[in-house]
C-alpha cells in the first residue's frame, strides 16, 4: 500500500522516478514524504534584497544587520585558552556539564527550589528539539494539538517526519484568545487515547502572550484533559520574555503546568536564538519536570541522546562556549532588557501604523509580544495571501510571510520602527488593488 504524500513531494518523487526509477523505488517512507515547504525559508528567499523584508524573526536593526549583545560577541575576541580549547573539539553528547548548569539557573530564576526540572539537554536550535519531542512522543496516528493558524515547522517536525496528525485549535476567536481551545480539540478523540498540544507564548506567527486570568483559565482546561488521556504539553517557549504589556506574565507556563495531574506531562523547548539573540549559535534546550538526579531523568537524556547522535553526532562546541560566557556577564539582563524595550517600542508603533487601516482591508489580530503581528484578510474580498505576498513582491518591493489561506504575518523584530508606517500603507495599497 502506497503512503499519501503531499502534492509537492509527489512531484518530487515522479522527478526522481523519470531520472532513476531504482532510486525512487529506495526511498524510505519518510523519504516519500519529505519535500522543502513553500513557506517561511522559500518566501524570506524571494523577499531577500527587498526595501521592506517583514519575513524571517530574527532580531536586526531594520536593515538586516545583527544587534547582537555585547556579552555575548565580546566572547569571541576574549575567549580564554580554557574555553577556546573546548570550543575547537567534541562538545559532550548532552552538551558541555557548566552551560546546561548555567542555562538551568537561568530558567529557574523565580522558581520555587522545590518545583523538580531536570538539566537542560542541549540541542542543535530549538527546531532540532521539537523534532527530537517529536521521535519520542508523536508517531503515525498521534493527535498533536497545535495553535491555528501555526507555525509551519510544526507540520515538518510532527507531521511529516513521525506521521503524526496536526489538530488545529483557533487561537483568535472573535478577536480574543480561548483558553479552551486546546481541550475543545481534543474532545472528539477515543477516551484514553494519548495526545500532545504545543503551547507556543508568545506565539509565532500571532505573536500573542495570555493574560494571568486566560493562563489560569488555560491551565485547568488542560487538567481537565489530562483527567481523560495521558497528555504531553510542549512549551515551545522560543520567544520567551519578549513580553512588551503590563499584566501580562513573561513567565514559561512550563512551571505552572509542572505536578498539575499525574496524567499532564509539561516539556520545555528554549533556547539562545531569541532569548540571547545569538540566531546563529544555533543552541536549544529541552527540559523535563523531573529532578535532575532521577532515574526517569537519566532515562529520558539516554534517549534523547541516542537520536541526536543518530543525526548530528554531538552538539555545537563553539556556540556553547560563547553563550556560556555570555550567561556570566553581569550586563547581560541588562543587554536583554534594552532589547527587548526596542522591540516593544516597534509593537507600539505598528500598532498605532494598523489602527488607521480600514477593516474592510484588513484585521490585525491581538499581538502583545515577540516579534511579529498577524493580519486577516477578510473572506468577503475573495482573496489568498498567497496573491498578496507574491503582489507586494512584485509591486512594492515588501516581503511579507503567507499563512494559508487569508493570513499575512509581518516580522516587525526585522523592521526599523520608522519604516513600519510605510510598510503597513504599502500592505493596505497592495490589498487594495486586488480586491474584487
Amino acid at each position: 500500500m502506497t503512503e499519501p504524500v503531499s502534492a509537492a513531494a509527489a512531484a518530487a518523487n515522479e522527478a526522481i522516478r523519470q531520472a532513476s526509477p531504482a532510486l525512487c523505488d529506495l526511498l524510505s517512507p519518510l523519504g516519500r514524504r519529505v519535500v522543502f515547504p513553500n513557506d517561511i525559508p522559500f518566501q524570506a528567499a524571494q523577499a531577500r534584497g527587498k526595501t521592506f523584508n517583514a519575513t524571517i524573526g530574527q532580531i536586526t536593526d531594520g536593515a538586516g544587520g545583527a544587534l547582537p549583545l555585547h556579552s555575548l560577541v565580546s566572547g569571541l575576541e576574549a575567549m580564554d585558552p580554557e574555553r577556546r580549547n573546548r570550543a575547537v573539539l567534541y562538545s559532550p553528547g548532552v552538551g558541555f556539564p557548566s552551560l546546561r548548569t548555567a542555562w538551568r539557573s537561568r530558567q529557574r530564576r523565580g522558581v520555587a527550589a522545590e518545583v523538580p526540572s531536570t538539566m537542560p539537554f542541549v540541542t542543535v536550535g530549538l527546531s532540532h528539539g521539537l523534532s527530537l519531542l517529536a521521535d519520542l512522543f508523536a508517531g503515525p496516528g498521534r493527535a498533536v494539538v497545535t495553535p491555528e493558524p501555526y507555525w509551519g515547522n510544526y507540520r515538518q517536525c510532527f507531521e511529516v517526519r513521525t506521521g503524526a496528525h496536526l489538530v488545529p485549535a483557533p487561537s483568535i476567536v472573535d478577536g480574543k484568545f480561548p483558553p479552551d481551545t486546546f481541550a475543545r480539540a481534543l474532545e472528539s478523540l477515543p477516551s484514553g487515547e494519548p495526545a500532545m498540544v504545543i503551547l507556543n507564548f508568545p506565539s509565532n506567527p500571532g505573536g500573542y502572550s495570555p493574560t494571568q486570568r486566560e493562563r489560569q483559565q488555560l491551565v485547568a482546561s488542560l487538567v481537565g484533559v489530562a483527567a481523560d488521556r495521558p497528555l504531553l504539553v510542549l512549551c515551545d517557549d522560543a520567544y520567551a520574555g519578549l513580553v512588551f504589556e503590563e499584566g501580562v506574565p513573561r513567565e514559561s507556563l512550563f512551571w505552572e503546568l509542572i505536578d498539575q495531574h499525574p496524567n499532564l506531562i509539561p516539556a520545555k523547548v528554549d533556547g539562545a536564538t531569541k532569548e540571547v539573540s545569538f540566531f546563529g549559535g544555533r543552541v536549544g534546550f529541552v527540559t523535563f519536570p523531573f529532578s535532575p538526579d532521577s532515574e526517569i531523568a537519566a532515562a529520558l537524556e539516554s534517549k534523547l541522546q541516542c537520536l541526536l547522535r543518530a543525526a548530528l553526532g554531538s552538539p555545537v562546541a563553539v556556540s556553547q562556549q560563547l553563550l556560556e560566557a555570555a550567561l556570566t556577564s553581569e550586563t547581560l539582563e541588562a543587554e536583554i532588557e534594552e532589547l527587548r524595550r526596542t522591540l516593544g517600542h516597534r509593537c507600539e508603533v505598528l500598532k498605532q501604523a494598523l489602527a488607521t487601516t480600514s477593516r474592510e482591508l484588513l484585521t490585525p489580530m491581538p499581538f502583545n509580544s515577540g516579534c511579529f503581528a498577524l493580519l486577516e484578510l477578510p473572506e468577503e474580498l475573495g482573496l489568498t495571501s498567497e496573491e498578496v505576498r507574491l503582489h507586494l513582491l512584485a509591486e512594492h518591493d515588501t516581503g511579507l510571510v503567507a499563512i494559508a489561506p487569508r493570513y499575512l504575518r509581518i516580522a516587525f523584530c526585522s523592521v526599523s520602527a520608522a519604516a513600519l508606517p510605510e510598510l503597513v500603507r504599502r500592505v493596505e495599497l497592495a490589498v487594495r488593488e486586488l480586491r474584487r
